[in-house]
């Protein structure tokens, strides 16, 4: 496989993607969990070999690599699950009715596949978020081919992750073409455009996401962009809590920021807490403990400093710990940096630019008022976290908090995304394109497009939807649901 695919070669990928699209659609939820786990099984026998080509091209530690294979074989089998479940077709029948105003005819509705998916894989997440990752799983769950883009930061494991899942495809009688790898920034030009891919999963920078957004919907028949991009993950502290426990939530927050080199997409970015309470003196005392390290990409590593020089340049912010003049090519080194909720409130274009690495933002605010202003100015996060003491009054805080992000926190902090049935990894423009999750059991949401047939013979229904409920999934009834 060459280093970068060319137009040709991602051509003939969609072309048979598009060629497997109504097989791979036809086969059973069970035939398509059987595929999911086979994929699962083989990357953890590969375990091991693959860990040790993502140490070398990510800079990543072992047990971290370790975790993330188990996690992403996980991810497969969940969706296995949720597939044989069955409730994730939506299947709803409404029987005629003639005494309605006005008469219903009989109305049958079920999601079904959209059709082949072009994946962009993510730099930080080798393989959560990468060619075997939750866009990948989720997609083939719900009987959609999917095209993979490589991402350049770890070509090698890519290929080889990708030699795994076809193989464990073909073994386990996938229709072909149902799985493919493409590379070279061209190659996701080209995946974005081709007339066979029919949505497209990406997870990475804002700007990178947004001209790929601009181009799926600028097609002659524009497509869902599913894209996670940027998001600052907003802390909030109470004065009750930061008098409580500054220490704790100083050594929290530290742990946090710094996890993975502050790659994660969930790192808390901005920490808003009162002033007059000696949190910052808190989070330099803990920073003796931070520990930075080598960054994922060479890219990644320029962009850095760069980023810490140009927030370190306005005039309201202040260098608490840590250098913001450092070399990329040297380790990543950790920055507490200070500002102020007026001066976020003021210029929050300059004040709230992501800055990806091991970087937050402290904003001390003096009232509840100054501390909302610059709260209204945070655009769209993955994550909100709320620090709080018991017995505080956190309704309208809560829902101003949840108004920027798709996921809450009440202590804790975001550094960590648990894929279960209830996860929300997603939130308001710019930290995703839609309303959707790229984690959790709804992820294959995406993918799949409702259709409803109305008076049509049972020989042309799918199963889901005939009278006799052979599959034995649940299924909405005349308004009653059940697996009848």
């Amino acid at each position: 496989m060459t280093a970068t695919s060319t137009t040709s070669t991602v051509a003939e990928a969609t072309a048979a993607a598009a060629a497997a699209a109504p097989a791979l659609a036809a086969t059973s939820d069970v035939d398509r969990a059987r595929f999911l786990a086979a994929i699962a099984d083989a990357i953890d026998a590969a375990a091991v070999e693959l860990v040790s080509i993502a140490q070398r091209e990510t800079h990543l530690p072992e047990a971290r690599l370790t975790g993330e294979v188990a996690r992403t074989t996980a991810q497969l089998r969940m969706f296995a699950r949720v597939i044989v479940d069955g409730a994730y077709l939506e299947a709803t029948i409404d029987h005629p009715n003639s005494e309605a105003v006005p008469p219903n005819p009989d109305l049958r509705r079920v999601l079904k596949p959209i059709g082949p998916v072009g994946v962009f894989s993510a730099s930080n997440f080798p393989f959560a978020f990468s060619v075997a990752g939750g866009d990948t799983a989720s997609a083939l769950a719900v009987g959609c081919p999917v095209v993979v883009k490589a991402h350049s930061g770890h070509t090698e494991l890519s290929r080889r992750t990708a030699e795994i899942v076809s193989a464990a495809l073909e073994a386990a009688g996938a229709p072909a073409g149902s799985f493919s790898l493409v590379e070279g920034r061209q190659a996701g030009t080209d995946l974005v455009q081709d007339r066979n891919i029919k949505a497209v999963g990406f997870t990475g920078s804002l700007s990178g996401g947004r001209a790929l957004f601009d181009l799926a919907s600028s097609r002659p028949d524009p497509i869902p962009f599913y894209g996670e991009l940027g998001s600052i993950n907003p802390v909030v502290i109470t004065e009750a809590a930061a008098l409580a426990g500054a220490q704790k939530l100083a050594t929290g927050l530290v742990g946090s920021f710094t996890l993975g080199v502050g790659q994660f997409c969930t790192k808390p970015g901005v920490v808003l807490f009162p002033a007059g309470t000696g949190f910052e003196d808190a989070v330099v005392a803990a920073f003796a403990e931070a520990r930075g390290g080598e960054m994922l990409t060479e890219r990644i590593a320029e962009a850095y400093p760069a980023g810490l020089q140009k927030l370190a340049a306005e005039g309201n912010v202040k260098v608490l710990a840590g250098e913001v003049d450092q070399d990329p090519d040297r380790p990543a080194e950790p920055v507490v940096l200070l500002t102020t909720a007026a001066a976020v409130a003021a210029d929050p274009q300059t004040l709230l630019e992501e800055c990806f690495g091991p970087v937050t933002l402290l904003v001390a605010y003096h009232d509840t008022a100054e501390r909302d202003a610059a709260l209204d100015v945070i655009e769209g996060s993955l994550t909100a976290t709320l620090h709080a003491a018991e017995g505080e009054h956190l309704a309208d805080l809560a829902e101003r908090l949840a108004a920027r992000a798709g996921r809450v926190l009440f202590g804790g902090w975001p550094t960590g995304v648990a894929v279960t049935w209830s996860q929300q990894h997603g939130g308001p423009w710019p930290a995703t394109t839609s309303i959707h999750t790229s984690v959790g059991a709804t992820a294959g949401r995406r993918f799949q497009r409702p259709v409803t047939y109305q008076d049509a013979p049972e020989s042309v229904l799918p199963e889901a939807l005939r009278e006799q409920n052979t599959l034995g999934i649940w299924r909405r009834i005349d308004g009653e649901l059940g697996r009848h």
